[in-house]
């Protein structure tokens, strides 16, 4: 069944790590070269073929016993955190630009430049994390779903206005902030059990 405090809580927890990530960096480049509509569309497709390998592997990791499992849980948004308060500034991703501008070239270019570059990244982690520790596939995987969306969505119409207003040191704090929280609810759980 479909919780809306589960997904909620999970577009908050993505969309507060995906923001200062290079892919919404990469989003905005793609946006700023091509149809907006084309670039989000590739996008779109690679967040949703990754949400899926996440909720997959968190919903293996259910299996485990319950207090094992959260001090996993545990232990990985504990390491979300350190990667994001520890993480230095990439360089930007080479967009190379299709001769063809076709929606099928602008939207391949997209879905593939996501595809590599989130696979494994701390988001599709933490997606599984979320969908161990909540145990609900499809909240989960809607609000992940909707929170990297609204990043890449951000990223391609929007993102230069908003890191002119918000200091994308403090978007990290405040995601690192969040995990944090999340790792000391799941470690408690854990111990106490």
């Amino acid at each position: 069944m479909f919780s809306f405090t589960v997904a909620a809580l999970v577009f908050g927890v993505i969309f507060l790590a995906e923001l200062p990530d290079k892919t919404a960096l990469a989003s905005l480049m793609l946006g700023t070269r091509y149809r907006a509509s084309y670039v989000f569309a590739g996008v779109a497709a690679a967040f949703l073929v990754h949400v899926a390998l996440a909720i997959a592997a968190g919903s293996l990791l259910t299996l485990l016993p319950h207090r094992l499992l959260q001090a996993i849980v545990g232990v990985l948004f504990l390491a979300g955190a350190a990667m994001l308060l520890l993480k230095k500034d990439d360089d930007d991703e080479e967009i190379k630009k299709p001769a063809d501008q076709s929606f099928w070239k602008v939207s391949g270019a997209g879905f593939m430049l996501i595809l590599v570059a989130e696979f494994g990244d701390l988001t599709q982690i933490m997606t599984a994390n979320l969908a161990a520790r909540y145990d609900d596939p499809v909240s989960v995987g809607i609000g992940a779903v909707l929170g990297l969306w609204a990043v890449a969505g951000l990223g391609i119409v929007g993102g230069k206005t908003l890191m002119r207003y918000v200091p994308l040191s403090l978007i990290t704090k405040v995601a690192a902030l969040v995990m944090l929280a999340l790792a000391g609810f799941s470690l408690y759980e854990a111990a106490v059990g």
